[in-house]
């Protein structure tokens, strides 16, 4: 075949401005991908078209992205939602799902059509609540964990529904004896699997450590080999290849490789997948979208938009309520949960291919996943809202509850003694001074370089749930907290940036959902200088109106000067450390020194 060179960069290009304008303007890149495919596509421009080259591409980019999802997800952090989750994730996905079925079986779409756009309408989006809520800065709320936990449980569901859907088909027709023998063999191929991700595989990494491989080259070709592998037995097993891919990276992502190695080949398959592979994918999907649908079949759309909206907020917020969380969060994490996305496409792509669906139904899922996921930054931002004033934003319970320091000096230190015993605490000073002084004080300080992983995880950052960067030393905080948030994955992370920084600004901390401590830049040398010498005088003051951390500190030292806002006291009278983005409550109260 020949490989259309010209054709596959046209659809690289697009698909790289696509994804930017779509980025810039807060939301995934996959959503400006589709649309650029159906802008510079037969539905539009007709600039682009189908080719061989594009669509065997595409096909491995599926494969790739969803081991690169398997890789991302943890099932240990589902424990952090607990019921939570799994109420959201099951009302999420089940009443929409049902809701979408009826509504195709009654515009006379037949049962094959309709539950594939079942599923569709059930999914939710992983990539898409990530980076909104990073955006939101909602990372370190229980909203944010239900979250999360609802995206895998139901783009899992929807796998498993859709692999039992193609198994079924195979058979042909549905048969006692034929439905035990499908049943059989996906029952097989789940054993099998999990037997050689929890046995075989780590058995695996562990005698390529012990012969001394260290080649991450190797190792790439070795994942690829386990991942095409397993998409290999779903495919005899009768289930599609991706469900085959995305296990093999669950198992994958469970510590095969040292920590440092599967960090750098999650980034090195990210890179190939969702860099290189994946935007061809959804770019060529966008072909397949025709605009006959809004002549044609206008009523089913609508129905179909509605029914997803509706379905997903409503249907979580029901399924919620035995939480005892409320029915206002049960609404906010609906909203959360209304964007489809990566997982959607892809499922509808593969029923368009086998004919299941056809090209206005596929083009009503395209537009109901652009049309959702554009919903959820707005309604998150106005539900959130809507908690926050209410005092009902609970920040999360997350099972690290340990609290871990870069640098011991004299501010560092206040902050630790006070800090001491609600949590194990450590901290970590390149100087061996200030070293012995934590110790000497009963803290636990370990004598290092915080920009190496060994450091962190001797000073217990995998256990740690709060991250305080606070040297006198901005470029070094922020590269340290990128650290713990990447390597470590400690999800309370504060910065201390002085005036005069250069090369660290407040815009380095967002991607890593980071925030500024004290909410202002501080000079620490000024402080450190009070401490050592006792001359500054720590004031609790009590909140009387609602006002955000940065508005407070503005107000007091106007009053009275230059001031250093320590930590907030909440309605329960936890102490918490005070940065910047916290919204205080009538009750609160604030410990600053002066």
């Amino acid at each position: 075949m020949e490989l259309e060179l010209l054709n596959l960069f046209l659809v690289l290009v697009v698909a790289w401005i696509g994804g930017s304008v779509a980025t810039r303007v807060g939301y995934p890149s996959i959503l400006g991908e589709l649309i650029a495919g159906i802008i510079f596509g037969p539905a539009l421009l007709q600039v682009l078209a189908p080719t061989e080259t594009t669509t065997v591409l595409a096909e491995i980019g599926v494969l790739l992205m969803m081991l690169y999802i398997g890789m991302e997800i943890d099932f240990r952090e589902l424990g952090k939602a607990s019921w939570a989750g799994l109420l959201a994730a099951i009302g999420g996905f089940i009443v929409p799902f049902a809701l979408g079925y009826y509504a195709v079986l009654g515009f006379g779409g037949s049962n094959l059509g309709a539950l594939f756009v079942a599923i569709a309408v059930g999914v939710t989006s992983l990539a898409t609540k990530s980076r909104i809520l990073v955006d939101l800065k909602l990372l370190n709320t229980r909203i944010a964990h239900v979250l999360m936990a609802g995206a895998l449980i139901s783009d899992t569901l929807a796998l498993i529904i859709f692999a039992g859907i193609i198994s079924f088909t195979d058979a042909g027709s549905i048969e006692f004896l034929e439905i035990l023998v499908v049943t059989g063999k996906a029952v097989l191929f789940f054993a099998v699997t999990g037997l050689l991700g929890i046995y075989v595989l780590p058995y695996l990494g562990k005698q390529l450590e012990k012969a001394g491989f260290t080649n991450r080259t190797l190792f790439f070709t070795i994942m690829l080999i386990i991942a095409i592998g397993f998409a290999e037995l779903a495919e005899l097993a009768g289930l599609h290849s991706i469900l085959g891919a995305f296990i093999a990276g669950l198992f994958l992502r469970e510590s095969i490789f040292n920590r440092k190695l599967s960090k750098e080949l999650n980034k090195v398959f990210y890179d190939i997948s969702i860099g290189f592979l994946a935007p061809i994918f959804f770019v060529t999907a966008g072909y397949h979208v025709t605009f006959d649908v809004f002549q044609n079949n206008l009523t089913l759309l609508i129905v179909i938009l509605i029914v997803a909206v509706v379905g997903k907020i409503f249907g979580t917020a029901l399924f919620y309520l035995p939480s005892g969380n409320g029915w206002r969060e049960g609404i906010t994490v609906g909203t959360g949960m209304n964007g489809r996305g990566a997982v959607e496409i892809v499922i509808a792509g593969i029923g368009l291919s086998l004919g299941f669906i056809d090209n206005e139904i596929f083009s009503i899922l395209v537009f109901m996943a652009i049309f959702t996921t554009a919903t959820v930054p707005v309604f998150l931002t106005w539900t959130t809202t809507w908690l926050r004033k209410r005092g009902e934003l609970v920040l999360s319970s997350s099972e690290k509850k340990g609290i871990l320091f870069l640098g011991a000096g004299p501010l560092s230190l206040y902050i630790a003694k006070k800090l001491n015993n609600k949590a194990p605490l450590s901290l970590i000073d390149s100087n061996i001074d200030n070293c012995v002084r934590a110790n000497n004080l009963g803290l636990k300080c370990i004598q290092g370089n915080a920009l190496k992983e060994e450091t962190l995880m001797e000073a217990g950052g995998n256990e740690a749930g709060t991250f305080v960067s606070l040297t006198n030393n901005s470029e070094i905080n922020v590269l340290a907290a990128q650290l713990a948030s990447e390597t470590m994955g400690i999800p309370n992370i504060y910065v201390s940036l002085t005036p005069s920084t250069e090369g660290a600004n407040v815009e380095l901390l967002d991607p890593i959902g980071a925030s500024t401590i004290f909410a202002k830049k501080t000079d620490p040398y000024k402080w450190d200088y009070k401490l050592e010498n006792k001359a500054f005088e720590e004031i609790l003051t009590e909140i009387t109106e609602h006002i955000s951390s940065r508005d407070f500190l503005k107000q007091i030292s106007q009053k009275e000067g230059d001031i250093l806002p320590i930590f907030y006291e909440n309605g329960e009278g936890e102490l918490n450390i005070y940065h910047y983005g916290i919204e205080l409550e009538p009750g609160y109260k604030v410990h600053y020194l002066k």
